[in-house]
Formats: structure tokens, sequence, C-alpha cells
């Protein structure tokens, strides 16, 4: 039933572009026959009469059998939510200009029959009637063109691919404004001033007749037709731009997923086309982008794409949180590999939440281990008071973990921050004695009951309120290093 009603609507528009146009052609012929040069009364003769009854049902079985093998086939796929095959895609997209052609044909074969059969009547009611039926079969299917493509954008949306749409292409907007200028402009002011000249030298108008209702019939069917026609065209070009304007304004509101119907092979279509295919490469960016902060984190991200892509290396004051777990070897041994891996992941995602929520760079992930920066890429006012924070936020968290022991080592002082590696392939990371230090004392915070230690210096320069959580519990030389390391634990709650 869907393809039939969407048959008969079709059938139905076509039909009163037809009728308008035939009737518009009646009376600029029957305004003007009674001034021509010859016999006006053979336009009543019964050959005409015949003619025009023949040419009517012959009309009507064109149209009957182009609908049914053309229009009707697509309508049926198409009301049945089916998937065109390439065949029904070509098919579908070349509906507009068959039915454009076949119905010019029909006009053109009848303004040549009726020419023909009035030649008797002297050569001004032949070619009257012969222009005048040629003008209307133009109005017709450009009229019947722009409703055709009006009424199947659905369709062509459905069916436009890149390979059909390289098949069949549709007039751009400069070639659609200036045929319908010329149509419902040029040619009536032409044949006005046709009517006018043929008058004056008595071509096929009597110099004698009076012209004006015919000049006003002109004007007044140029009009309607022009008007029709304009609002036809307009509504081909505001109607997809406005569905871009409103796609765009969606996109800055940040509404992922967004995209227009691509129902034509113009520049319009290309328009809709280019249109998503920026939209994706948007949407592309913005997953690159996420997944790119996501393995070196969204301040290195964002800083990066503000630097054009490159993080310059440098050296500055930061603070270094590094935490570790204790026994993870033997947690591997005795778990099932799924199982260590949700283990790691819970441990990692407390740590990645409270570092991020103080404004830290979770720099990298070392198997158990994870290394943490405060104060690059991006700086902070007190890089030390952030990690001493952050370290104490991790313990009662930590501990909710079930089996789970840790290290945790806070250290302070001048770290390289910047890109390593090669040209095509860098990493993003921290170099400096404080590093070493913070991961020797979260060795060294292991066999402790606080769990975490920091180092003098991160004390040092932490602010007096976060200073006043923590207490100097003594030195110790760390391995690897040749000088005492003073340290400190936080106070128990």
């Amino acid at each position: 039933m869907g393809a039939i009603r969407l048959s008969v609507s079709y059938a139905a528009r076509q039909i009163y572009a037809q009728t308008t146009a035939a009737a518009a052609v009646t009376f600029v012929v029957l305004t003007l026959s009674r001034n021509t040069v010859g016999d006006a009364r053979q336009l009543l003769t019964q050959a005409n009469l015949v003619a025009l009854i023949a040419l009517m049902v012959a009309a009507a079985v064109v149209d009957t059998v182009v609908g049914w093998l053309v229009v009707h086939p697509t309508f049926k796929w198409y009301a049945a939510g089916q998937n065109p095959t390439p065949r029904q895609q070509r098919a579908a997209m070349r509906i507009a200009p068959r039915q454009t052609i076949i119905q010019f044909s029909t006009w053109a074969v009848s303004a040549v029959v009726y020419t023909l059969l009035n030649l008797g009547a002297g050569g001004g009611v032949a070619y009257l009637m012969g222009g005048a039926i040629l003008f209307g079969g133009v109005a017709a299917a450009c009229m019947g063109f722009l409703v055709t493509q009006r009424m199947l954008r659905p369709i062509v949306a459905a069916s436009l691919t890149a390979s059909s749409a390289a098949i069949v292409r549709m007039p751009g907007v400069l070639a659609r404004l200036i045929t319908i200028w010329t149509l419902f402009s040029g040619l009536p002011i032409l044949g006005i001033a046709l009517i006018v000249l043929a008058r004056s030298n008595g071509w096929f108008v009597q110099k004698t007749a009076p012209v004006e209702t015919a000049v006003l019939v002109l004007a007044v069917v140029s009009l309607i037709f022009g008007v029709r026609s304009m609002f036809l065209v307009a509504r081909s070009v505001s109607d997809p731009i406005g569905e871009v304007v409103l796609a765009m304004k969606a996109v800055e509101r940040g509404w992922s997923g967004v995209s227009v119907k691509v129902y034509e092979s113009s520049e319009i279509g290309r328009l809709q086309y280019g249109f998503n295919r920026m939209v994706a490469g948007l949407a592309e960016r913005n997953r690159l982008r996420d997944l790119f902060g996501r393995y070196v984190g969204a301040d290195v991200a964002r800083h990066a794409l503000q630097q054009g892509g490159v993080v310059a290396g440098d050296v500055r004051d930061a603070a270094v949180l590094y935490v570790d777990l204790v026994g993870s070897t033997a947690l591997a041994a005795s778990r099932p590999p799924q199982e260590v891996a949700e283990l790691l992941n819970g441990f990692f995602k407390i740590v990645v939440d409270t570092v991020e929520h103080h404004h830290g760079l979770i720099n990298k992930f070392e198997g158990d281990a994870v290394l943490a920066v405060f104060g690059a890429p991006l700086r902070l006012d007190n890089p030390a008071t952030s990690a001493l924070a952050t370290a104490r936020a991790l313990i009662p968290r930590l501990h909710e973990l079930p089996d789970v022991e840790f290290g945790v080592g806070i250290s302070c002082g001048s770290v390289f921050a910047g890109n390593l590696g090669a040209e095509n392939r860098y990493e993003y990371t921290v170099i400096g004695d404080a590093v070493n230090e913070a991961a020797r004392l979260a060795d060294h915070a292991k066999d402790r009951e606080s769990a975490v230690l920091c180092s003098g210096s991160a004390l040092a320069h932490a602010d007096a309120d976060e200073g006043r959580h923590w207490v100097v519990r003594g030195s110790t030389v760390l391995r690897g290093r040749s000088t005492a390391t003073v340290f400190a634990e936080p106070l128990t709650p």
C-alpha cells in the first residue's frame, strides 16, 4: 500500500503540472487565434479534436507505462524499507531526467502534429499553435522535473552513493536559475516583442488586431508559472542549505553523530556530502584526541595541540609521586591472568582519579607501578603540596582493595620534562634525581606501617597547611645513592 500511495501522489502532482501548462497554452492560443492571419476557425476542426483525443490517450498510456516500469518499482523497494541493489540505485537516480525527457517529448510530438494539421489554415495559425504547445511542453517538463526532484528526495537519499552520484548529474543552482529565468521571463518577453513586431509587419497577426489581451494573458501566464517554478527552485536550494545550517548548530552545541541526508548529485549534494565528511573528520579527530589523552594524559594532549603537536622539553621544578604494589609477581603466579588484570585496573583507577583530582599527570604505568608528576607540563603554584595531598588521599582508598599492599614515595626537585624518542614516535616523560628518589622511597615505604614516605625536599617545598599533616621520621641512604635522604610520614588521623 505504501508504494501505491507514493505512486498515486506522484501521478497527481505530475497531472497537476501537465494540466496547468495545458490550460495556459489554451488561453494563449485562443486569445491570439482570433487575430491571426488565416482562418482561425480551423482550430475547431474534426482533425484537431481527433488529434487532441489521440494525443491525450497516448500521453496517458506513455505516462502510465513509464510510471509502472520506472517509478513504481522504485517506490516499492523504498516503501518496503529494503536496501536497493546497484541497479535499483541507478534507476532511482534516473527517474527525474527520464520523466522530464518523456514529458517534453510528448509535448514536442503534439506541437509537430498540430502544426502539420493546421498548415491548411494558414501559417499564422499553424506556427502559433506549434510554438505555444512547444512552450507549454518546456514549462510542463521544467515544473515536472522540480516536482519530481522534491518528491524523490528521501528515495534519492537512500540511493545516492559515490558510485551512483557519478552516473546522473542534476542541474546545479546556476543552471536552474538560468533555466527558470529563460522560460518564464526571457521567453515571455521575447513572445510579447514578437507579437508586437508581427502586428506591425502583418506577419501572422493582422495589423489592425488588438493584442493587449494576448499580451496580458502571456504576462499573467508567465507570472503564475514563474512564481510557482521559482518557489520550487528556491525550495530546492534553501531546504538542503537550511538542513546543513541546523546540523552545523547541532555540531556547535557538541552533539555527536550529526549528519544530513544527501539527495542530490549537484553542487548542493556535494555540499551535503562534504558536510558529512567534515563532521566525520571532526568526530575522528575527537576520538584520536581522546585516545591521545588517555595514553599520555589530557593535559599533555591539550598542551601538545596548543603547541602544534610538539611538546618541547625544559627543566623545571616539579613533584614526583611513585606508587608501587607489593608482591605483584606472587599474585600473577597464584591467580588467573584475567583476575590479576582486574585487580590492577582497580588499583590504577584509584590512583588515576586521585592524581587527576589534585591536578597531577599520570606519566606512565610501569607494570604494577604508577609514575605521577605535578607541575609538568602545566605549571602548578605549589606542586609539592599537591603531591603530598594526593599521597594522603590515596592511603584510605588503596586500603579498600583486598589483598593489596603498596608503597608510595614523593620527592621534589628539578626535572627535565618533555619528549623523548624518535622523530616519528614520542613519549612524554620526566627525568631527574627527583624521579629516582621517589621510586626508592616507594621501595623503602613498603617496609613501613604507613606505606607512604616523602623526601625532606618535598616537605620543605610544601605549604604550611600541608606540612602539618607530616612528620619527619629520620634519614636513610637509599639504594643507588651516596648521601642520606631525610624522609617523612603522614600523621595518623
